[in-house]
């Protein structure tokens, strides 16, 4: 199947009551196992590349190899880069293959956040590409505090932006390892009645599943990013691995060994934001 946008994936999502996963991306045993968790329950996937990847592994290796997986892919799967702080590392990634990519002005001035955001969407809309922008600040578990997003803002974001998804701050945090989250229902209902844009969760891993199934089915919140909680069933998994078998040295029979249970665990989090009423 071909590779889709973010706004292709996320329209239906909307329509219908439901939210697709943007998984984060570390390399190629967790890529190869969100697809696989997405063809097994037959719903599009969002393989998101943040900073900490970007930095760790170059921007075309990720292109290549994502693209990869989504071109022999059973489903639609977008490729979106995360948390895209310039309009040239958005443009290299569009270059790329990315089908969607995230300007976050989250940390710039209202006027700046909007300007910035509005040239990489105008920038992404003439490639043919999606756009998520920010506003507000999602802050981080142990780190810098969150900004919860203003309503009157917000829709003034969505309306001069022209952006397909919008972040929002809403009691939701970053790298959270417990899903013990909880999210300020009214300002995200205030957020809702100024603009029919489709919203996004970040730091999704720290909200139980049953809280994202129902923001799912009841507000317009349609894509949650979940990191943490993968990367923890992946930790999980390797110290399982190595402490089965101590003598065991090869990469390629470690790595393999761990796919499984991330598929799984990958399945959980997209059946459950699809799950019916």
């Amino acid at each position: 199947m071909t590779r889709a946008t973010l706004a292709e994936v996320l329209a239906p999502a909307l329509r219908d009551g439901h939210a697709v996963a943007g998984l984060v991306c570390q390399g190629w045993e967790d890529a190869r196992a969100y697809v696989a968790a997405a063809e097994a329950e037959g719903a599009p996937v969002i393989l998101q590349v943040g900073p900490g990847a970007r930095a760790h592994m170059p921007l075309p290796v990720w292109a290549a190899m994502l693209g990869g997986l989504a071109d022999m892919a059973g489903v639609p799967v977008v490729l979106h880069l995360d948390h895209g702080t310039d309009a040239a590392e958005c443009r290299a990634a569009i270059d790329l293959g990315f089908t969607s990519v995230m300007f976050d002005g989250s940390a710039l001035s209202l006027a700046d956040n909007i300007h910035r955001t509005g040239n990489v969407a105008a920038m992404a809309r003439s490639a043919g590409v999606s756009c998520e922008g920010e506003i507000g600040f999602v802050g981080y578990a142990d780190g810098a505090a969150s900004d919860g997003t203003d309503p009157d803002e917000a829709a003034r974001f969505a309306a001069e932006t022209g952006v397909d998804a919008m972040a929002v701050s809403v009691g939701n945090m970053h790298l959270q390892r417990t899903q013990e989250g909880r999210i300020d229902r009214g300002r995200l209902d205030a957020i809702a009645a100024r603009t029919r844009v489709p919203l996004v969760i970040h730091g999704g891993s720290g909200l139980s599943h049953d809280l994202r199934r129902d923001l799912a089915r009841t507000s317009p919140v349609c894509k949650f990013n979940i990191g943490t909680e993968l990367r923890m069933h992946f930790g999980r998994a390797l110290r399982c691995t190595l402490d089965d078998d101590p003598a065991l040295f090869d990469r390629i029979a470690i790595l393999s060994s761990i796919e499984p249970a991330l598929t799984e665990a990958a399945r959980q989090v997209i059946a459950g934001l699809r799950a019916p009423a």
